[in-house]
């Protein structure tokens, strides 16, 4: 067989290939009958959805938020709590000085004085970046930093999907002890006490704390009996019926006076 017929060939067998591809080719496929999400269809189920939505009664995995406090920083009134509903202790504030560090800084700086180095760098707007130290957040109590981190504020955007609750606390309890530094004398010091602090070595592993646990303590029951809160020593965990108040950060209810000399909580 020469090259000719060879050729002839290979191109009969190419053409009745593509007819057999070409006879397979349909628009069932394309247009099957299915369901889109979220849409109208009387082929799956009796009431002409095709999506099942939440069994009455039941929750989701992961999705058990009861502490309401904790999870929103709103009381059962909806009243932006005072205090911490988690325990503040060195654990806590190195965490928080951490996060801080990474999400906070860019606009309301080291200090929290608004003047990170996006908003030294020509970002302005109608509402300048939150000071921490004027009056008004001063006295803000401890659920608004809590409430405008999960939601944002102005042009700040929700940090809910970055930050955990936990760690969301942790912020806060950092921004008081910014607050309580800010107005605080070194003179009510103890002379003992800033030489302690003045003689200590950097920690190697501030910058990166242990992560802390994301849900609320599985030990934090706010409705112990009798409807009283109770509240526990600092630096203890809160247990069944009991809150552990802000201080020693300058939380206390919530707020921070500046007075001669000092702090007056």
């Amino acid at each position: 067989m020469n090259r000719t017929a060879v050729t002839k060939v290979q191109r009969a067998l190419v053409a009745g290939s593509a007819l057999l591809l070409l006879a397979g080719c349909h628009q069932d496929m394309w247009n099957q009958p299915k369901a889109k999400a979220q849409s109208k269809s009387d082929l799956i189920f009796a009431d002409g959805s095709n999506t099942r939505g939440t069994i009455p009664g039941t929750v989701a995995f992961g999705e058990a938020k009861l502490d309401r406090e904790f999870y929103t920083g709103l009381d059962k009134d909806n009243h932006l709590i005072k205090e911490f509903p988690v325990a503040v202790d060195e654990a806590l504030l190195k965490r928080g000085q951490e996060r801080f560090r990474i999400f906070c800084t860019p606009c309301h700086g080291e200090q929290g004085n608004g003047k990170g180095f996006i908003a030294s760098r020509g970002f302005t707007q109608a509402r300048p970046v939150g000071n921490y130290h004027t009056d008004r957040l001063r006295n803000m109590p401890v659920g608004h930093f809590f409430d405008v981190i999960t939601n944002g504020y102005g042009t700040m955007y929700p940090y809910r999907a970055r930050i955990t609750p936990m760690d969301r606390w942790a912020i806060v309890a950092y921004i008081r002890v910014l607050q309580e530094a800010h107005y605080s004398d070194i003179g009510t010091i103890p002379a003992s006490e800033r030489t302690r602090l003045e003689g200590m070595k950097a920690d190697p592993g501030q910058d990166s704390p242990p992560e802390l646990p994301i849900g609320a303590p599985p030990d934090r029951m706010l409705n112990s009996p009798g409807g009283a809160v109770r509240e526990v020593p600092l630096g203890r965990r809160a247990g069944p019926g009991q809150v552990v108040p802000s201080a020693p950060v300058p939380a206390g209810r919530g707020t921070v006076q500046p007075v001669q000399g000092g702090i007056e909580r």
